[in-house]
């Protein structure tokens, strides 16, 4: 069976994630990460989210825009299992599908009309800044929430590594964290880097490899020291 209809964006996701790399793996793992969802013609109305706003949270269902172009595979393997282990692709949420979907549920704080545009503001999204959205949905405790279902390989919440600044990374942190295009930058860079977004197979050796992710327009700079990652400088992305 072949579908002959089209999707359009309905929304575009900004967020502070300017790369792949370091994107939490799963939505609601970094509350810090803010971001909007802003509405795109011809759906950029007020009353197309009139009602939106008695809801906590909502999902988001958006393309894999990256990735489209790169197809997809009958099977992946999970970072979650190391990458030494193949399952299906739809036993997974690898981001190489045959539609390109993805789904995610995020915390929705206000929906904003300012100059024309309506922009939802959301919170511990998992998107590339840019990511095409392509419906809204809200959710629905009742319905959406099972509270014995079983999550398989990723039943549990992954563990955390403790994140260390630097004199110098902290001293940086300080004064960025004086600019307000920064919000909760310290919790979000530390959020961000506990999740450890090496791959699997660079955690079980010895790795001294400098690592840099992107948020906002800083390039924050680590990398691991013992059981601990360490920030050691927040550079600006402008700077080459």
């Amino acid at each position: 069976m072949t579908l002959t209809s089209q999707l359009q964006a309905v929304g575009i996701c900004r967020t502070p994630y300017k790369q792949k790399f370091g994107i939490p793996r799963q939505p609601g793992l970094v509350t810090a990460a803010r971001g909007f969802v802003e509405l795109q013609p011809p759906f950029n109305q007020i009353d197309a989210v009139r009602g939106l706003e008695q809801y906590s949270h909502i999902w988001l269902l958006f393309s894999f825009h990256e990735n489209l172009s790169q197809g997809w595979k009958t099977t992946v393997r999970p970072p979650r299992l190391g990458g030494n282990i193949k399952m299906g692709v739809f036993a997974t949420r690898s981001t190489f599908r045959p539609n390109g979907i993805g789904q995610s549920v995020v915390k929705l704080h206000q929906i904003n009309h300012k100059n024309g545009i309506v922009s939802l503001e959301i919170s511990g999204m998992d998107l590339l800044d840019g990511t095409p959205i392509i419906d809204i949905k809200p959710y629905i405790p009742f319905s959406d929430a099972i509270e014995d279902a079983q999550g398989g390989i990723a039943h549990e919440t992954p563990s955390l590594t403790q994140v260390i600044f630097s004199k110098h990374a902290r001293q940086q942190l300080i004064d960025h964290q004086k600019q307000a295009q920064y919000p909760r930058l310290e919790a979000l860079i530390t959020s961000v880097l506990a999740q450890d977004p090496r791959p699997a197979y660079k955690k079980a050796k010895s790795d001294p490899k400098e690592y840099q992710v992107a948020l906002y327009d800083l390039d924050i700079i680590w990398h691991i020291e013992g059981d601990t990652i360490q920030v050691t400088e927040l550079r600006s992305s402008s700077k080459e």
